[in-house]
């Protein structure tokens, strides 16, 4: 291998670390048991940009599909200082809703502190109040891993956006947002929220997410994914001792098609380093639960937007990015789906070697710019 070729899967192995590490980022086991906010705690001081966490919990809450749990646990994190009128309704809320297998603490590493943040930046925390929870399912909200594994209720996306409707609403008081920025299964949130809450937030912002169900190659992963785990036989229904095989197997997959092909193209030039992806992906499979990602990626089945578009009254900006696999192109579906969207707008990012597919919402310095864009869209309302 020549010193160009060695360079370039030298570079690929530090981007899958990256990349991966901010896929999987936030995942961890329960804290203890705090007690739930009342209200919208006291912020830090504005300018220390440090978050403020804490557990809300809700008792007997019941899923859509039956199972009642007689106590769920949202985590959740805030920046910033609530800001209020002169009825005392706050004004400044920003709801940030994390990807699938992440949770909030992803939103807020250092890439998205410096792009995003930082005094200065669009979502400046000095200026916003910004709300970061992990959904149901994951990081350390209540989900199949703590104990129940496949006994945990088979939830979906819009017992998602119920169980963030109350964290806004109940634990911390909000009854409209100023603002929804989600990424991937976030950003399909954003759009349900548009719907399921028209009244509770001013603007949404869906990054990387289609408003319509997911279908074709999006859907054939997500089923290839979830039938390596299922008829593995070290799964064992869910009650497993090590990993299941089928599990590691598939992460290489899920992690291809996160990534864009310009960006694979240049940085995997030949075997050796084709390996080391399949390897390294292989090993960060180890360090996530088989059933919390089996859940997660089965909990998309009941998203679909597309029938109530025209009654979205929110303002829309939808990002999208055109090296994106999971969400290509030449389906051309914002441009299909976007003009039933009253006050909708839509971006679609040119992908090249720099950028990482659908995966380039992990890095926002490739798109801070759009969210700025969407916020002084916003004011013109």
């Amino acid at each position: 291998m020549n010193s160009a070729r060695r360079t370039s899967a030298s570079s690929s192995l530090r981007a899958l670390l990256l990349t991966v590490g901010v896929l999987t980022s936030g995942c961890a086991s329960a804290p203890p048991r705090e007690q739930a906010a009342e209200a919208v705690p006291a912020p830090a001081a504005p300018t220390a940009l440090e978050a403020r966490e804490a557990d809300a919990f809700f008792q007997d809450h019941r899923f859509r599909d039956g199972t009642v749990l007689p106590e769920v646990r949202i985590h959740y994190a805030t920046l910033g200082t609530p800001r209020r009128d002169a009825s005392g309704a706050v004004t400044n809320a920003v709801l940030l809703l994390h990807w699938t297998s992440a949770s909030g603490q992803v939103l807020r590493g250092k890439p998205f502190m410096d792009s995003l943040f930082a005094p200065g930046r669009p979502l400046d925390a000095t200026k916003y109040f910004l709300i970061f929870p992990d959904n149901v399912g994951h990081g350390r909200s209540s989900k199949p891993s703590d104990g129940a594994r496949t006994k945990f209720p088979a939830y979906g996306y819009r017992d998602m956006v119920e169980l963030q409707h109350r964290l806004v609403t109940q634990t911390l008081g909000i009854a409209r947002l100023h603002a929804i920025v989600g990424l991937s299964m976030g950003g399909m949130n954003a759009w349900q929220w548009s719907e399921l809450y028209p009244d509770a937030v001013k603007g949404v912002m869906p990054i990387v997410a289609l408003p319509t169900r997911i279908a074709g190659r999006n859907l054939l992963w997500r089923r290839f994914v979830s039938r390596q785990i299922r008829t593995d036989p070290e799964w064992k229904a869910g009650f497993y001792t090590t990993t299941p095989r089928g599990w590691r197997d598939a992460f290489p997959v899920f992690r291809m098609m996160l990534d864009g092909v310009p960006h694979l193209q240049a940085t995997l030039p030949d075997a050796a380093a084709a390996d080391a992806f399949i390897a390294t992906a292989m090993t960060q499979a180890e360090g996530m639960d088989a059933n919390d990602v089996l859940y997660s990626l089965e909990s998309s089945s009941d998203y679909d937007p597309e029938p109530a578009l025209g009654a979205i009254q929110a303002r829309v900006f939808a990002l999208n990015f055109s090296d994106d696999e999971f969400n290509p192109v030449s389906l051309r579906t914002l441009e299909t789906l976007m003009p039933r969207v009253k006050h909708g707008r839509f971006v679609v990012q040119e992908g090249d070697a720099r950028s990482f597919g659908h995966l380039t919402q992990a890095h926002p310095e490739l798109w801070a710019d759009q969210v700025a864009a969407f916020l002084a869209f916003l004011e013109g309302a």
